[in-house]
C-alpha cells in the first residue's frame, strides 16, 4: 500500500472533502472530555484528544440496538449499514475492535455487529496527549494493532498517512497529495514507537506471568475480598471498556399487541442482577451474589480466562474503567500489581 504527506494545512480540507461522500466518525469536544461522533464540519476534529468517553465499538456495536422486527405475519432483521470512515482511532482501541471483531466472529457469526464493521473503512491516528490512567505502554506490548485500513500520523510539518488495506487505498482525495519520502515514513515510525514510553501508569509484567497468576489467585476469597471492599455494583468498568461484549435482549411490543421489536442493550457483569437467574415456582437463584465474586470474574475474563484465545489479554490499557470508577479502585494496575505481589 501507499504512503502520502499531508500538510498540516490540507488535513481539514481533506476531511471536508471526505465528508462529500459518506459519513465521518472522528473524536470531537464533549465539555472537557471527548467522544466519537458524526463531524459536522471537519473543525470539529480533535486527533489531540487523549481519549474518548466510550470506545469505537459504539459504532458497530451501539448501546441500544434494534435486531428485530415483527408482527403476526412476519419478522425481519434491521441490519441497515451505512458506509462509514472511523477517523482517527489510537492504536489500542484498534487493538480492541480486533478482540471484538474475533468474538464477533467466533462460532456464530454476529451481523448485527459485522455488518456495520464491514462498511467502514478506519483510519488509525497518533496519540499526541496521554490519558493520566493510560498503561498501554506496558500490557500485552506484543500485541499489534490489526484492523485499521490506513494510519494517520502527525509529524513536525503535517500528517503522514499510510494506507494499510485496499479500503484506506480508496480513500477520496488521496490522488491530491504527494506520496512520502522514506524519511517522513520512519519519522512516523519514530513518533509512534517515542509515544510508548509515555504512560505514568506500568505494568511491568509479562501477560503469560499474569495469566497464570491471576488464574491461581481465584481461591484467595480474602483477596478478591480487599479488593472489591469499596465496589458500589455500578457497572461502569464495563460499560467504558473496549473489550466488553455482553448484552441482554428484550422483547417490547406496540399497542396493537401484535407488533413490536426485539432490542439488545450493553450488559454488565458487575452489577448484581446479571448473574441472577429464574427457576421453578418462581425463584431466583444469583450465582455470583456476592460483590467479590463479580469483581473477581471481571479480571479472570480480562486477564485469564480469554488469553491463549486471544493471544494477550482482553485488555488495551486504555484506563477508561479507572477513570470511570466511582470507587477508584477498578484501575487494572491497581489490581494486577497487587495480584503479582502476593505469594499465592
Amino acid at each position: 500500500m501507499g504512503a502520502y504527506f499531508i500538510g498540516a494545512h490540507e488535513l481539514l480540507g481533506w476531511v471536508d472533502g471526505l465528508r462529500e461522500s459518506t459519513r465521518i466518525i472522528g473524536p470531537v469536544a464533549k465539555r472537557q472530555r471527548f467522544v466519537f461522533a458524526e463531524l459536522e464540519s471537519a473543525a470539529q476534529l480533535r486527533l489531540d484528544y487523549d481519549v474518548t468517553i466510550l470506545p469505537p465499538k459504539k459504532v458497530f456495536f451501539p448501546p441500544k440496538q434494534q435486531i428485530l422486527a415483527f408482527d403476526s405475519e412476519r419478522v425481519s432483521d434491521c441490519i441497515d449499514p451505512v458506509p462509514t470512515v472511523l477517523l482517527g482511532v489510537h492504536f489500542y482501541d484498534v487493538k480492541g475492535l480486533d478482540m471484538t471483531d474475533f468474538l464477533m466472529r467466533e462460532r456464530y457469526e454476529d451481523w448485527n455487529y459485522l455488518a456495520q464493521r464491514e462498511a467502514t473503512t478506519i483510519v488509525a491516528s497518533s496519540v499526541q496527549s496521554v490519558a493520566p490512567r493510560a498503561f498501554w505502554g506496558s500490557i500485552g506490548a506484543h500485541v499489534r494493532p490489526q484492523g485499521h485500513d490506513a494510519m494517520l500520523t502527525k509529524v513536525s510539518e503535517g500528517y503522514v498517512l499510510e494506507t494499510r488495506t485496499p479500503k484506506g487505498e480508496r480513500l477520496a482525495g488521496l490522488e491530491r497529495f504527494r506520496h512520502a519520502t522514506d524519511d517522513e515514513v520512519a519519522g512516523a515510525e519514530r513518533v509512534n514507537a517515542a509515544v510508548m514510553d509515555q504512560c505514568s501508569q506500568l505494568m511491568p509484567y509479562d501477560s503469560k506471568e499474569i495469566a497464570t497468576k491471576v488464574r491461581e489467585s481465584f481461591g484467595n476469597e480474602e483477596l478478591w475480598d480487599d479488593l472489591a471492599m469499596d465496589c458500589f455494583s455500578c457497572g461502569s468498568c464495563n460499560i467504558v471498556c473496549p473489550t466488553c461484549y455482553c448484552f441482554d435482549v428484550r422483547d417490547s411490543w406496540n399497542v396493537d399487541q401484535t407488533s413490536g421489536q426485539r432490542t439488545r442493550y450493553w450488559d454488565a457483569c458487575l452489577t448484581r442482577e446479571f448473574a441472577a437467574v429464574t427457576m421453578a415456582g418462581g425463584q431466583k437463584e444469583n450465582f455470583r451474589e456476592h460483590h467479590a465474586s463479580r469483581f473477581r470474574h471481571r479480571f479472570m475474563r480480562k486477564a485469564a480466562y480469554l488469553h491463549d484465545k486471544l493471544g494477550g489479554p482482553a485488555c488495551t490499557g486504555c484506563g477508561r474503567c479507572a477513570a470511570a470508577c466511582t470507587a477508584n479502585i477498578a484501575d487494572p494496575v491497581r489490581v494486577i500489581n497487587t495480584i503479582m505481589g502476593v505469594t499465592l
